[in-house]
């Protein structure tokens, strides 16, 4: 159990993978149709094996940068604790077995997994992520797959509700990478990895967290209107919003390392929140 939880839960970064999984839950639980404990799941089971072996995959192609790191030159691979043979057989067998649950429950629920596989692990890490700042785009976009598939596999449809579901997933991507990318300025710079801090400063970085984080509540905000939430569910989101809006504005005009992380660290909390708010029927 010892090797396990020190070598092989490290590669699926279970809290990320963890808060992605929620995401789709809550987008599944979002429509006001009756639930299918089945289909629930089976949506789980896909979902987490398509999240944790993108996950792996990434880990296993950026072992190399990673050990150039001093944030993650401890990560399984990048320390040599593990083959990287066995890592991309393990990233590949749990992304596969994913994928496949993935379209046998749902053809168009498989195709939007499938696409965050593929704009995570190839648009994403093998093309852009080291040529470019603007990649965390498309790791944005992967970012926000698992909601929309969640909502697609509940009413059959891509539709607006799933697109700012997925939206606010998009516009919460960059708080997390551009605090890091900040926090850990050196390292990326070691490992020759092109952020926003680096191309365009730590003032329009911050600039365009700020921004992003209102965006993210906004499009939460309207998702919540228009699938019909209760008059206090959406009085809860606007208390929580308006946190996120005091520490987007504190980190424009009173910047510091303390605030920027802080509100990183605040808009994880509201984007579980305001999953949780989603996935509660009642709420």
């Amino acid at each position: 159990m010892n090797a396990i939880r020190e070598k092989y839960l490290p590669l699926i970064k279970s809290s990320q993978t963890g808060l992605l999984l929620l995401t789709g839950l809550a987008g599944y639980l979002s429509s006001a149709h009756p639930v299918d404990w089945k289909d629930l799941a089976l949506l789980t089971i896909s979902l987490f094996l398509a999240i944790s072996g993108s996950t792996v995959l990434n880990m296993w192609y950026d072992r190399d940068i990673d050990a150039k790191m001093k944030r993650t030159c401890n990560r399984p691979l990048s320390a040599g604790k593990l083959s990287p043979g066995g890592a991309l057989r393990l990233g590949l067998l749990l992304s596969g077995h994913g994928i496949g649950f993935a379209f046998s429950l749902d053809p168009l629920y498989g195709l939007v997994v499938f696409a965050g596989l593929f704009f995570d692990m190839v648009i994403y890490t093998l093309w852009l992520k080291r040529r470019t700042c603007w990649s965390i785009i498309w790791g944005g976009l992967s970012g926000g797959m698992p909601v929309l598939a969640g909502r697609v596999l509940a009413v059959g449809e891509v539709d607006a509700i799933g697109i700012l579901l997925a939206a606010s997933i998009l516009f919460w991507i960059p708080t997390h990478i551009m605090t890091f990318s900040m926090r850990y300025h050196e390292d990326y710079l070691a490992a020759r990895i092109p952020t926003f801090p680096g191309v365009y400063g730590f003032s329009t970085t911050r600039i365009i967290i700020a921004v992003s984080s209102i965006l993210a509540a906004v499009s939460m905000a309207l998702a919540s209107v228009w699938i019909g939430k209760t008059a206090g569910s959406l009085r809860l989101l606007i208390v929580l919003g308006s946190g996120l809006l005091f520490l987007a504005l504190t980190t424009i005009f009173r910047p510091s390392e303390r605030v920027n992380y802080g509100l990183f660290k605040y808009a994880s909390f509201y984007m579980l929140s305001s999953m949780l708010l989603l996935a509660i029927p009642t709420l």
